[in-house]
């Protein structure tokens, strides 16, 4: 809340005051002329720290041909599915050699570090995705991808991306396409 000062000029300075109130003494910040309440500051100080988690979730994609994923940090857990190499995922925490992620489905599991690396990659994300020679709709289609399809990222040129599957076939996906 601001409260207009008025036995002080609008100045861009900066200081900490006491103020005799009713109730008691208050601290306020004086800026440009206002007060503001030293705990409203701190309070939404706090509200927006909260809102970003003290560590931003790292995005990884599978390195191997196959990955298992796991129910719990070990191979003692169950195996719940497999993804193909490339598969991106985001992982949100770490124990030990195992990261626990998230992927383009929502899908979360555990998986083990020595099977990801940190590459762009992307996975398509439509029922139906043109893989094209050239960045732009006016080139040929060279093959046509269903949804969960990973690749490598090669470069990007605007909109679109140049990639390349697992299996080495390469073209341009625009990205709308892709997570």
């Amino acid at each position: 809340m601001l409260i207009p000062n008025p036995d002080k000029p609008v100045d861009a300075r900066r200081k900490k005051k006491n103020i005799e109130g009713p109730k008691g003494t208050f601290n306020f910040i004086t800026m440009n002329g206002y007060r503001i309440k030293r705990q409203l500051v701190l309070m939404m100080s706090v509200v927006f720290l909260l809102q970003f988690p003290a560590a931003a979730a790292e995005r990884y994609a599978v390195s191997s041909e196959l990955a298992n994923i796991r129910s719990g940090p070990g191979t003692n857990y169950e195996k719940l599915w497999q993804v193909w190499k490339y598969h991106p995922v985001t992982v949100l925490n770490k124990k030990g050699p195992w990261f626990y992620f998230k992927d383009f489905e929502g899908d979360e599991g555990w998986i083990h570090n020595s099977l990801l690396q940190k590459m762009d990659t992307v996975i398509s994300i439509k029922k139906t995705c043109n893989i094209r020679s050239g960045p732009g709709t006016e080139n040929k289609v060279e093959f046509t991808v269903t949804d969960g399809i990973s690749f490598k990222v090669l470069g990007r040129k605007g909109y679109w991306i140049q990639v390349e599957h697992a299996d080495g076939d390469q073209g341009w996906i625009h990205k709308s396409l892709v997570w």
